[in-house]
């Protein structure tokens, strides 16, 4: 037997073994559930027979039996919970085949020289990650209506087919594929990075180990809707049940958490073992690109998607942006060889039909799983392209922040800069010079400045509408109803900053404001650090230092070396928003 084909037997036998130990510990546990059960009928039937008559039997028979009644009735809830928990489901945004008819037959053509079945369908995640999915259980299905508007004809509605009436089918897993992989990766680059993922559609095929998967997702389900807040007189009563449920169903998953992760290892070798005979050279080099690609895309959400969210505004194609922050990224830093040679390849996002589309959707689903922004666009909640990012974007988030700085200047009662002629010398007119008195004098100082600005945000923050769990309309908006009631953020870009980086980041708003209305600076867009300041068509990147100087230590020389150098006046007012 070839190394190959022993590394891929190993790992599934491991897989199996693990699969039949965690079927064991759901037998185990049924058998508990019904040991009382079998205790009363034999204490029954020995009393039927004439073996064990008397007052103090039937008092023990009578207790044996209220004991199996309460132990069945738990062992019927827990059934139920498990049974009807909603797994948990990824939010992606559903791929159909009339959509993207090549990448379905690139990933059926995989699955055919791999000899394993094909995904049931395709959908995309904004991160830089792919992997198979069972949404079988009816609880990750969408609406009839829906699937129905969606699904092309001739192909599946959903991933858990129904065949005649009333009969379930069992279905492959799902294929979810980082959608940044599509418009970075070339062709080649996709299909080798997917080819061990699709490869784990043979072993999820097997019924011991399906029948697993089902039995963890279910306690996994079971303990996390008990611990879910609920609402309303009744579901309060029926909280301390509920509760002990969870307990019972903690318990379980406890004592099947390390045999699921080896099953899981188990599968995970077993395919990376088969996919070695498919593209392995090129799955080397593509492995370089994945790398890449997570780099970029970070630097994309950090640095140029949170500005914008943050402003009520969210790009529209940030699959695209993550190409030419690569581009960037790979110039400065030289990390992608053979870059150009790449770039006359056919890129993986050529697989779809309407590249747009999908790219727009899977852009408001990152803004909603990074950031929390609502499901569907509004008066507050727009996209932007990236041609209007430094207008839309980079000016309203600078002249927003002067404003809240001279808001909280004007409620400290600091008054204007010393000298000023007498339109500036108003209350109320924002200029750079009267920032700059006030952290440079002996009795101003930041710190009351940065808590006064770190309050403003905090209640602009906390008056901000909130998310909602869903919402019809909007790219994306079916799959954004089976997030529930889970908090959003998912997954927050960044910690809260702190009243010394608010600061900070308002100071140097401020000299942006007055560096554009003064001495004909733009504003800009960079790739990999987001909102960037023009000067004679050059990026300023040297702010950030004469600001923290002042910010810090009150010392103003740096700040004003430099706005001489861009012929900034701070005398002069700012238009704010």
């Amino acid at each position: 037997m070839s190394g190959t084909g022993t590394g891929e037997e190993l790992g599934a036998q491991a897989a199996r073994a693990r699969a039949l130990v965690l079927l064991r510990i759901r037998s185990r546990a049924t058998a508990v559930a019904l040991l009382p059960a079998a205790l009363a009928v034999v204490l029954f039937a020995a009393g039927a027979q004439g073996f064990a008559r008397g007052s103090s039997w039937d008092v023990v028979r009578w207790a044996v039996t209220a004991c199996a009644v309460v132990v069945l009735l738990v062992a019927a809830a827990v059934a139920i919970a498990v049974v009807r928990a909603k797994p948990a489901v990824s939010p992606t945004v559903p791929l159909t085949e009339a959509a993207a008819p090549d990448l379905y037959r690139l990933v059926r053509d995989l699955a055919e020289r791999l000899g394993v079945p094909a995904p049931s369908s395709i959908a995309l995640t904004p991160d830089c990650d792919s992997w198979l999915e069972d949404r079988t259980h009816p609880a990750a299905e969408r609406p009839p209506h829906k699937a129905a508007r969606q699904a092309p004809s001739g192909s599946a509605a959903g991933p858990g087919r129904r065949a005649g009436r009333g009969r379930r089918v069992q279905a492959a897993p799902v294929l979810v594929i980082g959608s940044p992989f599509l418009w970075w990766m070339r062709v080649a680059e996709l299909r080798a990075v997917l080819a061990p993922v699709v490869a784990g559609t043979g072993p999820s095929a097997h019924p011991d180990i399906a029948a697993a998967r089902r039995f963890v997702r279910g306690l996994d389900g079971a303990v996390a809707d008990a611990a879910a807040p609920v609402q309303g007189p009744l579901r309060k009563v029926l909280r301390l049940p509920g509760r002990f449920v969870g307990r019972i169903a903690r318990l379980l998953l406890r004592s099947c958490r390390d045999h699921a992760a080896e099953m899981e290892r188990g599968v995970a070798t077993a395919a990376s073992t088969r996919a070695q005979e498919v593209d392995y050279g090129l799955r080397v080099v593509a492995q370089e690109q994945v790398g890449l690609a997570y780099a970029g895309w970070d630097r994309l959400l950090t640095r140029v998607a949170l500005p914008a969210w943050r402003m009520g505004r969210w790009p529209s194609r940030l699959d695209a942006g993550v190409v030419s922050a690569l581009t960037e990224l790979s110039r400065r830093d030289r990390l992608a060889e053979g870059f150009t040679t790449r770039l006359g390849e056919r890129p993986a996002c050529d697989l779809l039909e309407e590249p747009g589309a999908a790219d727009e959707a899977a852009s408001l689903l990152a803004a909603r799983l990074f950031h929390g922004g609502p499901a569907e666009t509004g008066p507050d909640w727009a996209p932007v392209d990236w041609q209007q990012y430094p207008e839309e974007v980079v000016d309203r988030k600078w002249r927003s922040e002067a404003a809240r700085l001279h808001r909280v200047l004007d409620t400290m009662g600091v008054p204007p800069a010393s000298g000023s002629d007498s339109v500036t010398a108003c209350a109320g007119v924002p200029t750079l010079a009267r920032v700059v008195e006030h952290l440079t004098s002996d009795q101003g100082g930041g710190d009351e400045l940065a808590a006064g600005i770190s309050a403003a945000v905090a209640r602009e923050e906390a008056q901000a509408p909130q998310p909602a769990g869903g919402g019809a309309g909007g790219a994306g908006s079916d799959v954004l109803d089976l997030w529930g009631p889970d908090p959003l953020p998912l997954l927050p870009l960044q910690p809260p900053r702190t009243g010394t980086e608010l600061l900070a980041d308002h100071v140097a708003a401020m000299v942006c404001c007055a560096a554009v209305d003064t001495a004909g600076a733009v504003p800009g867009l960079d790739w990999l650090d987001g909102p960037a300041l023009l000067v004679d068509g050059e990026r300023r990147a040297d702010l950030g230092s004469p600001v923290l100087s002042l910010v810090e230590d009150g010392d103003a020389g740096p700040l004003r070396s430099w706005l001489d150098s861009v012929g900034v006046r701070t005398d002069k007012p700012v238009r704010l928003v």
